[in-house]
């Protein structure tokens, strides 16, 4: 009994057929699986990172758009899996501390304080960080809580 494999690329497939003898007939086993094929996307790493700004405008979609983006393309294009968590992260750390410091308005106004820097921290870093991957440079969001691995 003798064994021949061939490997046949078909669209966005490849199919491993086994050929294997038995007496005098031939019989083909396919197996699909499917490519996994990375392409790079700076475009659309920047535009991950600029839509969370949609929070200014919509109040929630700087959290949603991003989310989508990330688990849609985190498998087509390179980076955009560990750029997307870091977004989320980010957009999550935002929401906890934005939660936590609502209780301290009412101690001395440090609540207030924290809500203004909280808002320049959510505009700035998406800014410079979309201007850095645009450079090919690592995206770096500090203070940010480590929620997706």
């Amino acid at each position: 009994m003798g064994l021949f494999s061939f490997i046949v690329w078909w669209g966005e497939y490849i199919i491993f057929c086994n050929k294997t003898t038995i007496g005098s007939s031939y019989l083909y086993k396919p197996s699909i699986k499917k490519s996994v094929m990375q392409r790079s996307d700076n475009q659309l790493l920047v535009f991950t990172h600029l839509s969370q700004l949609l929070d200014y405008v919509t109040g929630f979609g700087g959290l949603i758009v991003p989310l989508i983006l990330w688990l849609v393309n985190k498998e087509n294009v390179i980076d955009m899996d560990h750029h997307g968590k870091s977004i989320i992260n980010f957009q999550l750390s935002i929401l906890i501390y934005s939660v936590l410091s609502i209780p301290l308005i009412l101690f001395f106004g440090f609540g207030i304080l924290a809500l203004i820097v909280i808002g320049i921290m959510a505009f700035v870093f998406p800014i410079v960080n979309a201007i850095r991957v645009s450079n090919g440079q690592e995206a770096n969001y500090p203070l940010s809580l480590s929620i997706l691995k």
